[in-house]
């Protein structure tokens, strides 16, 4: 079994189910009445904005976008890259970014700048995890599930070399697995 290499389980899958469907009724509250456009990050969000939207009882649209900073490795480039864009115009609409975990904040803050630009109605910010003793590039998260610590956390849609997504639940990889 892939858990065979968590250093120790962070969140459990009734724990992330619950948390999920308290930040979805969060939005759907904050939202009532209006339509939302999620915008998921590829790859790592498309598990948890998945079930988020389950949890939100108004009409959501879907689009994704590939943006990353990172190359092979566990550390942010610095580099921030838009390699698919939405397909979707946003002027006028309530967006709301869906992203896996909020690290250095390099690729968000200059993602969020890019689409502040396209004229929204509404930008915000939703991560179901955050690290912020990693911040390098200040961004405010609108919805966040939990602060994590500076470990390498996989499962529930975050990846070690394209492996872990599937897991159910949170947790810390092994250093062994990845130095």
């Amino acid at each position: 079994m892939m858990m065979e290499d968590f250093e120790k389980v962070l969140f459990t899958p009734e724990q992330i189910a619950e948390k999920v469907r308290a930040m979805g009724e969060q939005i759907a509250s904050d939202y009532e009445g209006r339509e939302i456009l999620m915008v998921g990050i590829l790859k790592g969000a498309s598990v948890f904005m998945t079930d988020l939207a389950r949890s939100i009882h108004l009409p959501v649209a879907f689009d994704f976008m590939i943006v990353s900073s990172y190359g092979a490795g566990t550390d942010s480039s610095g580099q921030v890259t838009i390699r698919k864009d939405m397909d979707t115009d946003i002027r006028g609409r309530h967006v709301i970014i869906c992203e896996d975990i909020i690290d250095s904040g390099i690729t968000m803050k200059r993602l969020l700048e890019i689409l502040r630009e396209r004229q929204p109605a509404s930008l915000a910010l939703c991560a179901l995890l955050s690290k912020p003793s990693r911040r390098v590039a200040e961004v405010a998260i609108d919805y966040c599930g939990w602060e994590v610590p500076d470990e390498f956390i996989v499962g529930y849609g975050l990846d070690y070399a394209e492996r872990y997504r599937n897991i159910p639940a949170i947790g810390v990889l092994k250093r062994s697995v990845y130095s």
